[in-house]
């Protein structure tokens, strides 16, 4: 047993009451049966099978109201693992659904049974024809495929609001649109062609000249029913009518049987079904997009209207004049807005009925903005505008700050209204469409059937397409809660149909919640069509079932789950998943999400049960350990839920009191930890490297070993040498105080690199400039507290952060000279992190302090100053995590783009997960964050490899074999005389 090993329990739940009437039940406690995982995993792989009831559970929800574990996880890497799952499924009558980002908003993600994480090894974008067209695999997120196309100046024409993490896979499954989509750009207007895996294992590329002819001969009797029913649909005048009427405003209720009036052919026919199929039909393992212009000029206002039926009325007036969005807020979602960062503080007490529209024209010039401010301004005149709270201003703006600000908050809709509601309630998105020319009327009609039914729910949407969704919140635990939410939804369903001739789901797509009511929307001739569908492509009802097409009238109510109360941290959360792409540990363990997702099983379970027993018992590697503690997942996150915070809470529980007091022992007397850590460091230097290598890999793992492997780091062999000796300055004339981070007091540059070292370099770039720093000659035994910060040492944390602050005050004479800090990670443990642990005194004079990055000062004090004088031809950049925080990233590459002709910050670029020492604590914590990023790097050679702090620097050498060091170190070799 290690010498410090975490307390015992310490991680279990402190509020746990269950049993929860929606626990997983005990007999799942071992996770998949027999003979399930074991066929499986003789099929394809041991590490494609993830059979743990932790894996199960963390699967089981998803961005919707719904829940359902799954018996199996396999994670796909390829076709052959798809069709090979399906293979199985048939044989053994099993069902099987497919996953990507999980940001589904009606339980399209989630299965009973198989569910095949088609994510994971499915990433990739190629752009085609200069940008016109692209190649994308499903797994890449409408962002990152976005960030591609816009070198080309191009655009997905679909733009959902979940952008930064919901998958084209997904999109193209539900046909999702987004705010500006509508009827025309969205993925079945666009879409050039497909690649799908049949259910019986067929694989169709519609874009083959061949495609039909190998499908007649693969699945002949499928053909002859496809075109079996365009004859009769065609043969129908008053069926075709109504079919193109449906699709007139948004509709993904159903399948899409317009495909059947547009394909001519079998394979056109299913390209076309594929469409919003929710993953019932087959698997899209590749799409190929006809991309549109990227229109950058923007004109943009956000305008008050008094009450919702007046924003709604208002609507026609943008649209004739060319606005290509139209966005609407209720009153509700304006106040719950106020979480989001940036967004105005007294939007928390704009009047009730307040609503807002957020309208944006688009051009590809200057002379086109031009014209649309004009436009925008001759459709303002007459307009009945509220300006309610001091920053409303109810202008157009060609600022990109401001309109980056207003579509934050649009774009955080579901978020900030899910976070604001009352804990422990569930949170039910709802999509619907009617012909815009009667929005004002439907919105009337929507506010008083929520009173009648005691909601008072949120309202948003895309009001230029008569489309809006709206939030309910419910107690899913109260049977007279899910009744009333119940009613609600028969309602609801009959005043959208029956009033309005509305679509039920305009752009979410079917689901779980709305598939009881499809009949009703469609009548029966239709949907029986629909039903004729499924069985020709899916006989035996392998393919999600219950997802699109489901004969049970309560079926909407079936699986909801309870939100238990846990962490106050983490109960704002809806399980959206925009955290998880930004999670260095999405590839390798859990993202923010189902920490949050685990967490709250834990809570609905038993106290003392079996199974609640193997979820502590994987949560400590899986969750905690795992975690770099970046809290990139709070940027990310429109609530700002900062699990990794919640992570170095659940270390500090797991401390027990002997570990505290070692570490804040090491606090206390750092100087000579600090001394010992350079002289290993340099003593390690001294043994040659093949040899230095494996000794110092066996020492330090029978440490690991001994003491812990969560506290002793593993020898690495891209570990640099010791740093030298700080270089001597001056302090009369100093411009600033240069703070040299202790990972640069301990370590040097890379062997063999450019130039001096990162202190060499600062000293001599300010002195160039000059703006000369001065180094204090006490900043040994002084650090900015991260080490224990990150760590959950809260003692030790305490200590060195009130140290850190009292010692800078005396360096800076009282603030009067900045502080520059020479790792941004430092930056922002002294900016930020050692807030919360300082005395009234010291935090009194921490607000005195002005605290620089190194490559802040650099950018804004030095470059004016400098002349280059050589650079190299190309460079690529990794920003910091902490860069991203402090906001820092346009600095880091003015300074790069001082130095290179050519700078590159790849698409991928994230976290590396290093972490201070994380990354030689977990290794594979790192290799799984930089993977995507380390194939960028090397795809191609640069001249430079930058970034701004050491050990990230460590962390990308490793994941690339490239050598990286500080841009800082560039620029003194770009002005050196």
């Amino acid at each position: 047993m290690p010498l410090l090993e975490p307390e015992p329990g310490a991680l279990r739940p402190r509020g746990v009451s269950g049993p929860s009437p929606d626990r997983v039940p005990p007999h799942r406690s071992g996770g998949t049966p027999e003979p399930l995982r074991t066929e499986l995993t003789g099929l394809l792989g041991a590490e494609k099978v993830l059979w743990k009831v932790s894996d199960l559970v963390r699967y089981a929800s998803d961005a919707s109201p719904y829940r359902f574990v799954p018996q199996v996880v396999v994670v796909a890497e390829d076709v052959d693992d798809v069709s090979a799952v399906l293979s199985y499924a048939h044989g053994r009558q099993r069902e099987v659904v497919f996953r990507a980002a999980g940001t589904s908003l009606n339980g399209q993600a989630q299965g009973e049974d198989i569910l095949v994480d088609v994510r994971r090894h499915w990433a990739g974008i190629e752009v085609l024809e200069e940008g016109r067209r692209a190649r994308v695999r499903p797994g890449t997120t409408v962002l990152r495929a976005n960030a591609a196309l816009a070198r080309h100046g191009r655009i997905l024409g679909p733009d959902p609001a979940s952008a930064i993490a919901c998958t084209v896979g997904g999109v193209v499954a539900n046909n999702a649109s987004g705010m500006t989509a509508g009827t025309t750009r969205n993925s079945y207007r666009t879409l050039s062609s497909l690649t799908f895996v049949l259910p019986g294992g067929t694989v169709v590329d519609t874009a083959d000249p061949l495609a039909d002819e190998e499908l007649a001969r693969a699945e002949p009797a499928l053909c002859r029913g496809l075109m079996a029913i365009k004859r009769e649909i065609e043969a129908d005048p008053a069926l075709t009518a109504r079919i193109r009427a449906k699709y007139e405003i948004k509709n993904t209720t159903g399948y899409r049987l317009d495909a059947y009036l547009d394909g001519n052919t079998p394979v056109e026919i299913l390209r076309g079904l594929m469409v919003g199929s929710e993953g019932t039909l087959g698997f899209i393992s590749e799409v190929v997009f006809d991309t549109l212009p990227l229109d950058r000029e923007l004109c943009t206002a956000l305008l008050f209207f008094p009450s919702l039926p007046a924003a709604a009325a208002a609507v026609p007036r943008f649209t004739e004049a060319g606005a290509l969005a139209v966005e609407l807020m209720d009153g509700n979602t304006l106040r719950a807005s106020v979480s989001v960062e940036g967004v105005p503080a007294d939007w928390a007490v704009l009047p009730g009925t307040t609503t807002a529209l957020l309208v944006e024209f688009r051009a590809p010039d200057a002379d086109g903005r031009e014209d649309c401010a004009r436009r925008a301004a001759a459709a303002l005149e007459g307009l009945d505008l509220v300006a309610p709270v001091p920053s409303v201003t109810n202008r157009f703006t060609s600022d990109p700050g401001t309109i980056g600000g207003y579509w934050k908050a649009r774009k955080a809709f579901v978020t900030a209204v899910g976070g604001a509601r009352a804990r422990g309630t569930t949170l039910i998105t709802e999509d619907f469409a009617v012909p815009p020319s009667r929005l004002a009327e439907a919105c009337a009609a929507l506010l008083e059937l929520q009173a009648e039914h005691g909601f008072d729910a949120a309202v948003a949407g895309h009001a230029a397409h008569g489309n809006l969704h709206f939030l309910l919140a419910f107690d899913a635990a109260d049977p007279a809660d899910v009744a009333r939410y119940g009613a609600f939804m028969e309602a609801f369903c009959r005043l959208t149909v029956e009033r309005f001739d509305g679509s039920l789901k305009a752009e979410h797509s079917t689901g779980r919640n709305m598939a009881p009511f499809l009949e009703l929307e469609w009548g029966p001739e239709a949907t029986a069509l629909m039903w004729r569908t499924k069985r020709l492509v899916d006989p035996d009802g392998v393919l999600a079932p219950r997802i699109l097409l489901d004969r049970d009238p309560r079926a909407h109510l079936r699986g909801l789950k309870t939100i238990p109360q846990v962490e106050e941290v983490a109960d704002p959360c809806i399980e959206c998943g925009f955290c998880e792409p930004t999670c260095p540990s999405e590839d390798l363990t859990t993202t923010p999400r189902q920490r949050i997702v685990l967490r709250r099983e834990m809570v609905r379970q038993q106290p003392g049960s079996p199974l609640l027993d193997g979820l502590l018992g994987a949560y400590g590697y899986d969750a905690v350990d795992t975690c770099a503690g970046d809290s990139t997942c709070r940027l990310a996150c429109p609530v700002g839920i900062d699990t990794g915070a919640l992570m170095r809470d659940f270390r500090h529980r797991r401390h027990g009191p002997r570990e505290e007091a070692a570490a804040a022992l090491a606090a206390r007397h750092f100087r000579p930890v600090e001394a010992a850590a350079r002289t290993a460091v340099a003593a390690a230097g001294l043994i040659p490297d093949r040899v230095g290598d494996r000794l110092l890999e066996a020492v330090t793992g029978a440490a690991r070993r001994f003491v812990r492997p969560d506290l002793v780091p593993r020898w690495l062999p891209q570990i640099p040498g010791a740093a030298g000796e700080l270089p001597v300055t001056r302090r009369a004339g100093a411009a600033a105080v240069y703070y040299p981070a202790c990972v640069n007091r301990i370590f040097g540059g890379p062997e063999g690199g450019p130039g001096p070292s990162l202190p060499q370099a600062l000293v001599a770039v300010s002195q160039r400039a000059g703006r000369p720093v001065w180094i204090p000659r006490d900043v040994t035994g002084t650090c900015c507290a991260t080490i224990w910060h990150s760590k959950g040492y809260e003692e030790g944390t305490r200590v060195m952060a009130n140290r850190i602050v009292e010692a800078a005050w005396g360096w800076t004479a009282g603030g009067r000279l900045p502080l520059v800090v020479d790792a941004s990670s430092c930056t922002l443990g002294i900016a930020r992190e050692v807030l919360p642990y300082l005395t009234p005194d010291n935090r009194s004079l921490h607000e005195e302090l002005r605290i620089v990055d190194s490559v802040v000062w650099a950018a804004e004090e030095l470059l004016p100053h400098l002349q280059v004088r050589r650079t190299v031809g190309s460079a690529v950049l990794h920003p910091t995590c902490s860069m991203r925080h402090l906001g820092d990233e346009p600095q880091l590459r003015a300074v790069a783009e001082a130095c290179a002709d050519e700078v590159v910050v790849p698409d991928d670029a994230g976290c590396c997960a290093f972490a201070g020492d994380r990354g030689m604590l977990h290794p594979e914590l790192t290799a799984a964050a930089t993977a995507r990023e380390a194939a960028e790097v090397t795809a191609r050679s640069f001249d430079a490899h930058l970034s701004a702090n050491r050990m990230c620097e460590v962390g990308m050498d490793r994941a690339t074999g490239r050598s990286y060091h500080s841009v800082l170190v560039e620029l003194e070799r770009a002005t050196r005389p």
